[in-house]
């Protein structure tokens, strides 16, 4: 695994065939064919704003919009978000929103990923990359991770890197049109000592069967 920039904030982390990194502007085109394909794929699980879709605002500005408002969060220490690549391909997306430092140093990891690499250890070890970052580069204290109860494939990545559970939060985020119920599971930098990458499967080049 590896960094750059002084604060952080500009990561590139690395784990073949997985790295994380910022996304770019000539990413658009792939980026936002990877979005459109994967629509119905994502649409159960994907946090949406009532007021305002950043990816998918009718004549408004899509890849570019977000793109800017991504990098003036990360200026600002409140977001870090990355592409996640397989092999250079870009192939889906994780984020840590909301981040306060102060007396609480925390915040909220979430993520998306191409159906075709579903099943492969992929999530698993961009969630540890991203959570063993913030830990090292960016003295964060606490990452939580908040899931819909019907999304088992997330519910399986918890479990595997040891996520602690905390609860059953009502009506905690809007997806798909509603304000959905959600099960918080969050890690703290004392229970990980040695990180989380070494707590993921191996990363298969087909997805597992029965995922």
């Amino acid at each position: 695994m590896s960094y750059r920039d002084d604060r952080g904030w500009a990561a590139l982390l690395d784990h073949p065939p997985i790295q994380l990194r910022p996304l770019r502007r000539s990413d658009a085109t792939a980026w936002q064919a990877l979005r459109e394909t994967n629509r119905t794929w994502l649409a159960p699980w994907e946090a949406t704003i009532p007021q305002l879709d950043l990816y998918h605002r009718p004549g408004g500005g899509g890849f570019t919009t977000l793109l800017r408002y991504l990098k003036a969060e990360a200026k600002e220490r409140r977001l870090l978000a990355l592409a996640i690549t397989w092999q250079g391909q870009v192939i889906g997306q994780v984020s840590v929103s909301g981040i306060v430092y102060g007396s609480v140093c925390s915040g909220t990891l979430g993520y998306w990923v191409s159906q075709q690499y579903a099943g492969r250890g992929v999530v698993p070890t961009a969630v540890a990359l991203s959570i063993d970052h913030c830990f090292a580069h960016l003295a964060l204290h606490r990452i939580e991770i908040n899931i819909r109860p019907e999304n088992e494939r997330s519910l399986r990545v918890v479990t595997k890197l040891g996520l602690r559970e905390e609860g059953l939060r009502q009506g905690l985020m809007h997806i798909d049109g509603q304000w959905r119920d959600h099960r918080s599971f969050a890690i703290t930098a004392e229970e990980c000592p040695s990180g989380l990458i070494h707590r993921c499967p191996p990363i298969h080049p087909h997805p597992w069967p029965g995922e």
